[in-house]
């Protein structure tokens, strides 16, 4: 009589971690991210730091410090910190877990590719060529000068200093900006 041994494989699941709920470019992350994980059969979970990066930390690491048969296969956090997390990755890729860190630069990467055999990567824009472009479009737009109200994003986000002097850089002299700090949400706009 011979056995038949059934094996079930685990569908591959990803945790998803975005600042918060209250910036509507961070809720249409999690909609693309829960839309393009249907497509592709994936499970997905999708958490929020409420702007702390502190509490970011402590829920990533609930997942990795849990019961290794239910760790995600993936990771994919918009840190909330300017540091990227670099202690909560290194403990996510020793244990096996995928790292990637979206719309931040972040100096570890390359290091920790090195040291470990889970796939980690960054994907960012350039933002500082994206302020570059606001300056030509303000050129364009303005070409005999005028003022223009410039809606800063927060002050500690490395985008909004990057888009700034990006745009500084190449907006024209005769055109004058008057900015103010936002949160980038609606509600603070």
């Amino acid at each position: 009589m011979s056995s038949i041994i059934s094996f079930v494989a685990k569908m591959p699941s990803f945790v998803v971690s975005l600042l918060t709920q209250d910036n509507d470019y961070q809720v249409e992350q999690a909609a693309a991210a829960e839309e393009a994980a249907r497509s592709i059969g994936v499970g997905v979970q999708i958490i929020y730091a409420d702007n702390d990066s502190i509490l970011q930390s402590q829920q990533i690491l609930k997942f990795i410090q849990g019961d290794p048969e239910l760790h995600p296969d993936g990771i994919i956090l918009e840190p909330v910190g300017g540091t990227g997390l670099p202690q909560v990755a290194r403990a996510a890729t020793d244990a096996g877990i995928g790292w990637v860190v979206l719309n931040r630069e972040v100096g570890y990467v390359g290091e920790l590719r090195k040291l470990c055999a889970a796939p980690v990567f960054s994907v960012a824009a350039d933002n500082q060529e994206i302020g570059r472009i606001q300056g030509q479009q303000l050129a364009a737009l303005l070409p005999k000068g005028g003022t223009v109200l410039y809606i800063q994003g927060p002050s500690d986000a490395d985008a909004s200093k990057l888009r700034s002097a990006g745009m500084l850089e190449t907006k024209p002299s005769h055109v004058q900006i008057k900015a103010i700090k936002a949160q980038w949400t609606e509600a603070s706009e």
